[in-house]
């Protein structure tokens, strides 16, 4: 297939452009920063194409009619979920350039959500639990969800919207609570300092989450949203604990110094059932992602 991809040299992109690469499928890699693009793990091998996707008249630049199929990742302002720029300047620019493509004849287009859409529920969360975000990027990454909903009854496309749960690994921002310890970790520091490790939460390594987006995309027949997670709850504190015994490190924990985010419930996790119905007999798996017991 031939495959746009934005966002190509963010966290989440770097890996789906090797993964589509790797699968033989035709990569055109859209980013704005073509020295970030240059030390993507991709450069070389896929054609890049700098670009703001929010300049007027990218879209028409890109020429839609050239792809078989769209993988839209990108998404500026992170990790700041609260920020209204989000919704006042973010939402509408996505909205013209993706209602822009689908205006050219894209007729595959897979957006990544989030589970921030689903704001405060608990417990497991399937695709039909209400979307009820209460972040500025939940809000408009629902509102964005909606409107390429509405544009598909006058112009017909396959939207696989792919709500992600939590990643990490290679890539991932410095920022962000694995790379945090193992800077720790590397600095000789004796204590990290975390919030009550309580929380449960649902992880995935962001490989597998590449993995996954692009046998969705394989999947043209599919639309609609897609939970994209482990669907196995996961303490911070187990989190952290095994990491460090995983790199073999040593480090004292101060759980409880950072107060509970409040834009998130206590424990949540994701349903993968849909995700492995999708894909039915095409993959191969040792364990159902519920360990047997999905919660519908």
């Amino acid at each position: 297939m031939r495959i746009l991809v934005t966002g190509a040299s963010g966290f989440v992109g770097c890996h789906v452009v090797t993964a589509l690469l790797e699968k033989g499928h035709r990569v055109t890699a859209v980013a704005r920063d073509p020295q970030r693009a240059s030390q993507a793990p991709w450069h070389g091998r896929a054609t890049f194409l700098a670009a703001d996707i929010h300049a007027p008249g990218c879209a028409e630049r890109l020429d839609a009619s050239h792809f078989d199929a769209v993988v839209h990742l990108a998404w500026p302002g992170l990790p700041n979920y609260a920020a209204l720029t989000h919704l006042d300047r973010t939402l509408p620019a996505e909205c013209r350039f993706l209602g822009e493509l689908v205006r050219a004849g894209v007729r595959q287009l897979l957006v990544s959500g989030t589970c921030f859409e689903y704001g405060l529920a608990s417990g497991c969360l399937n695709e039909s639990t209400p979307s009820q975000p209460v972040t500025a990027y939940g809000m408009a990454k629902n509102t964005l969800r909606g409107y390429l909903e509405i544009l598909q009854k006058s112009h017909p496309f396959r939207l696989q919207w792919a709500r992600l749960f939590y990643m990490h690994g290679r890539g991932q921002n410095p920022g962000s609570l694995l790379p945090q310890l193992d800077a720790a970790l590397a600095g000789g520091q004796p204590v990290f300092n975390l919030s009550g490790g309580e929380q449960l939460r649902d992880y995935l390594p962001v490989e597998e989450v590449a993995t996954r987006l692009v046998a969705l995309l394989e999947h043209p027949g599919f639309d609609g949203i897609v939970n994209i997670c482990s669907g196995k709850p996961i303490s911070v504190r187990r989190l952290v604990e095994e990491h460090v015994a995983a790199v073999g490190g040593s480090i004292r924990f101060n759980f409880g110094h950072y107060p509970y985010p409040d834009y998130e419930p206590m424990a949540f996790w994701g349903d993968g059932t849909r995700f492995y119905h999708i894909l039915n007999d095409s993959l191969r798996y040792s364990e159902h992602p519920l360990t047997g017991k999905p919660c519908l």
